[in-house]
């Protein structure tokens, strides 16, 4: 049973930034570098961490690597070690078939995660029958957010029933929707609102071409000849681990805007500058096939990764992906937050 302060967090909204890997240049697991990362997202005023999730790799769980459970348990110990208030959000990354995300379901569970991200990646001859049975066996362990992961990255195009379905699931509380489309976006949130669970069940962006406009628009549907209204409170996002101090800042910005209800035009142009270097970092124009690296890359710059390097060899920058980075990095210095990382560098790697 999910704590209710961690539940009422989640419902309010946050930032939750997906946790990458270090590594060393020999592609072993840098472990001053990935306490350092942790600890990097609490000084940033992070509300949670998602951990095991595409950002951190998949291939973590390869049997060479063995490193799912050592990653997972690293970041229980630096917010255990940092005191985390009651209400901070612990996410652990769920995959694979059915046997493999119920292991993973009850390890995560043991160390102290409140909620399984169970991804839909990689079980292309899976039915949409087979995923929700899937997930009602997940949430028979652990609290579930659900996750809508685009296709060019390993997940699928599914649809309004399948959603309308997950979020019927007792034990499901969040969903994640990443599929980069205006459409497949529309179908989550009018499936939701449309379950009887629709008040349980917050929303969170993981559209990383889209992210300020999603945390500033109200989706209204007619339903049952009432207005039923749904907002995407937060974001569980690979592009918030990076410049994430930053990140918090625009965040609590949109928040006191909307609750304002005075909403600048200037957020709607700021949220194109952050699309811009988002397509940098995630190497959008060749299919995202830089994403992980371009966001390594980021934080090997500021110091916190000795290098961008990824375990699979076929993860890594794409060219001209470096001067894109550039490119960003130049035209939006508003964006980072090097000058925080540089004055608390030292200290997180001398805790």
């Amino acid at each position: 049973m999910v704590s209710s302060v961690v539940l009422e967090h989640l419902h309010k909204g946050t930032v939750i930034p997906a946790h990458p890997l270090a590594l060393t240049e020999d592609r072993k697991l840098d472990e001053a570098g990935q306490r350092a990362l942790t600890r990097y997202y609490i000084d940033a005023g992070v509300g949670g961490v998602a951990v095991g999730v595409h950002t951190t790799q998949f291939e973590i769980r390869d049997p060479q690597f063995n490193l799912f459970e050592k990653v997972l348990t690293l970041a229980i110990e630096e917010l255990k070690n940092a005191q985390v208030p009651e209400s901070f959000i612990k996410i652990g990354g769920i995959s694979g078939p059915v046997e493999a995300a119920v292991k993973e379901a009850k390890f995560i569970k043991s160390i102290g995660y409140d909620f399984a991200l169970l991804s839909m990646g990689g079980l292309a001859d899976a039915s949409p029958e087979e995923l929700l049975e899937r997930t009602k066996k997940v949430a028979e362990i652990i609290p579930v957010i659900g996750f809508y992961l685009q296709p060019a990255v390993g997940g699928r195009v599914l649809s309004y029933d399948f959603w309308k379905e997950l979020a019927d699931i007792p034990n499901v509380y969040g969903i994640k929707i990443a599929p980069f489309n205006r459409y497949q976006t529309l179908d989550v949130m009018r499936a939701v609102c449309n379950s009887k669970r629709n008040k349980e069940i917050a929303i969170y962006t993981g559209n990383d071409d889209n992210i300020v406009a999603d945390l500033l628009t109200t989706y209204r549907f007619q339903i049952d000849g009432k207005q039923v209204e749904k907002e995407i409170v937060g974001g569980l996002l690979g592009h918030w681990s990076v410049w994430t101090k930053t990140t918090v800042d625009i965040f609590n910005d949109i928040k006191k805007s909307k609750s304002n209800g005075n909403i600048p035009a200037e957020l709607l142009t700021l949220g194109q500058e952050i699309t811009d270097a988002n397509a940098a970092f995630f190497d959008a124009s060749n299919q995202f096939k830089g994403s992980i690296a371009g966001i390594n890359e980021v934080l090997a710059r500021q110091g916190i990764l000795q290098g961008n390097w990824c375990l699979a060899d076929r993860e890594k920058l794409s060219p001209n992906q470096l001067e894109e980075i550039d490119r960003v990095y130049a035209e939006y210095p508003h964006l980072n937050d090097d000058a925080f990382v540089k004055e608390n560098l030292s200290k997180w790697f001398n805790q």
